[in-house]
């Protein structure tokens, strides 16, 4: 039956490696952890035995885009599938909801862990006949994980509802360190996992340190073709690199988060029909996206850790086919990843620090505060503290784990603007709109770069300047947008801080150990993992990659930049060795005759080389 499932919806004769063993697995009701390598078939190992048992198939996924994207496959193939996501009215949720409880041909239901804390979806999920539970991207639930995401724990608490349905975690990157806490935190009966090797045999690996990235990622493309990947992170770099590809004639385009959905539609879609060949990209680019015939990745800046890294190398040659991934660095990238990890656990002084002066700015007296929310304007504080944006979010952070505060998801969603309108348009413009003039010029004073990229803005910021109340700068702002001068992406809410406690001397405040300080030697370690991975000259660059993910009998690749250069250094040797054996035939004779004799085998200034090394060592 299972061959037949996979026949008739996707045409395939047989399982990928460990597939069919994890659908069975799953079918006789066993908790399975599934771990295959990016591009590896996930997603079958749970939609076949969805579609071989009665009921419908819970799917939790953190990616709207990718839940869109298996939704509408599924529906193609006609099987009748639903997302619920943020956006969404609640006359369509409900609809959604309806379909899953009385309409038996519902066989998947995607939704994402956020969704798993509101009360309403869990009263309707209840009246659901749920057959299986698959979590995507399983790693998340591990705060030992490098993209560990809080409500992903809330996923153990609906198995109560539903005592008997097995659970089927999948996930790409897993050190056995997370492959343990995902079987513990999804509450599995017992500990079954499946792992395929994340060896790739058809992609190479190489490392090189390049202080002219440009030239050498130009000369890589003119060298490689076929379609490509460019990762940064800097989204204002995605658009530089873009534009200077496209100065030699090459198709190349630039993706960020930053963009809005319909333009990272488009420019996704252009790519993956071949249209452009280059996407230079943040690594919001990439997830869940299967396009078998990339030939190469290039990292211009150096990932955070190796599973991103795994992960983003690893959308090249899904079609098997010999693949390159490349990274270059210098010693500013390095410098930048050290100084990011400082940045991302502030001294627990600093910490304590911030919080009291949080609470002196809303004037909160010792021992009251509890409950209170309040509008929180980060520009404002980080003014006031004399630090970066990046080190108060992270210090607010920890003070969120210790349970004092908690910030609204719209402090780390700030508005975006971007002007659309060339200055020949603004001209004609102003001569119509006069009153405004003096508002765009005060916008493109206060913020650099609006004509090329999608600038973070702060409306109270602007409200202050322009001397306006910031509902009044929100109504221009759209005004403006509307007569296509310039593209306004406005936050959904003001952003705002919850006092969960009352307040305390910040010296009462204690952070546990798995909090800050097990949390920093984790990302110590895994930094450590990155630095020695860029740095490395003698191990071969996949058997690195395999020991940091458990696989510690892994062979040489023989390909990467370092097995060739391994190579090359033992035909050397190799070659010196036999020139010397040939010196020593000739030792009674002059040394020009020795070259003039041994230079008829060996190219003459080989054999100098070699005389001379021989003539030191006496």
């Amino acid at each position: 039956m299972l061959h037949q499932i996979l026949k008739q919806y996707w045409s395939y004769d047989q399982f990928r490696p460990l597939q069919e063993d994890i659908v069975r697995s799953v079918l006789a009701g066993n908790d399975t952890l599934a771990l295959l390598p990016t591009g590896g078939g996930k997603s079958i190992c749970f939609q076949v035995p969805a579609l071989a048992k009665e009921g419908l198939c819970l799917v939790i996924s953190p990616l709207i885009a990718l839940m869109k994207d298996q939704v509408e496959n599924l529906k193609k193939r006609g099987i009748k599938a639903e997302a619920i996501f943020s956006g969404m009215s609640g006359h369509e949720i409900d609809r959604i909801l309806g379909n899953c409880i009385y309409d038996k041909a519902f066989k998947f239901l995607y939704v994402s862990p956020e969704r798993l804390k509101t009360n309403s979806f869990i009263v309707n999920l209840q009246q659901m006949t749920i057959s299986l539970l698959a979590v995507d991207e399983a790693h998340c639930i591990s705060q030992w994980g490098y993209d560990f995401r809080p409500p992903y724990l809330e996923i153990a608490e609906i198995r109560k509802f539903f005592p008997h349905v097995p659970v089927l975690a999948l996930t790409a990157t897993a050190t056995p360190e997370v492959v343990n806490d995902i079987q513990e935190k999804l509450r599995f009966h017992k500990k079954n996992l499946f792992q395929k090797s994340f060896k790739r045999e058809n992609l190479t690996y190489f490392v090189t340190h390049e202080e002219n990235k440009m030239g050498r990622l130009l000369r890589l493309i003119e060298k490689n073709s076929g379609t490509g990947i460019v990762y940064v992170r800097n989204r204002r770099r995605t658009k530089e690199i873009a534009e200077y590809l496209q100065h030699f004639n090459i198709s190349a385009d630039f993706y960020h988060a930053g963009l809005d959905s319909a333009t990272r539609d488009k420019k996704q879609s252009e790519w993956m029909s071949g249209t452009t060949q280059v996407i230079v990209s943040t690594n919001a680019f990439g997830m869940g996206i299967d396009k078998p015939d990339v030939r190469w990745v290039v990292h211009l800046d150096i990932p955070d850790t190796l599973e991103a890294y795994f992960q983003e190398a690893g959308r090249g040659g899904r079609d098997l086919k010999p693949s390159i991934a490349v990274m270059l660095y210098d010693h500013n990238d390095i410098k930048e990843l050290k100084t990011n990890f400082q940045l991302s656990f502030p001294p627990v002084e600093t910490i304590k620090n911030i919080y009291k002066v949080l609470c002196e700015h809303y004037q909160i007296p010792l021992g009251e505060g509890e409950n209170s929310i309040l509008p929180f304007d980060p520009d404002e504080l980080c003014k006031k503290l004399k630090i970066k944006p990046i080190e108060l979010i992270n210090a607010l952070s920890f003070l969120e784990k210790t349970g004092v505060l908690m910030l609204s998801e719209e402090v780390k969603k700030q508005s975006t603007l971007h002007f659309i309108a060339d200055e020949e348009t603004l001209q004609q413009f102003y001569q119509k709109n006069n009153d405004k003039q003096e508002f765009i010029k005060l916008l493109l004073r206060s913020y650099g770069g609006l004509f090329s990229n999608y600038i973070k803005i702060n409306e109270e910021e602007i409200a202050r300047r322009a001397e306006m109340q910031v509902v009044d700068v929100e109504n221009l702002l759209i005004e403006l947008s509307k007569k296509n001068i310039l593209y306004y992406s406005k936050r959904s809410n003001k952003p705002h801080i919850l006092f969960l406690q009352n307040r305390v001397p910040e010296n009462y405040l204690y952070f546990k150990d798995e909090i800050y300080k097990r949390r920093k030697e984790v990302a110590q370690k895994r930094l450590d993992s990155v630095l020695n991975f860029v740095e490395n000259t003698q191990t071969c660059r996949s058997q690195l990659l395999l020991n940091y993910f458990g696989e510690t009998k892994s062979e040489e690749c023989g390909n990467c930049d370092v097995c060739r250069k391994t190579d090359s250094l033992e035909m050397k040797r190799k070659e010196k060795e036999t020139i010397l054996q040939e010196i020593v035939k000739y030792k009674h004779l002059s040394h020009k005759e020795i070259i003039q004799a041994v230079s008829e085998y060996f190219a003459e200034k080989k054999v100098i080389e070699v005389l001379r090394e021989y003539l030191d060592e006496e």
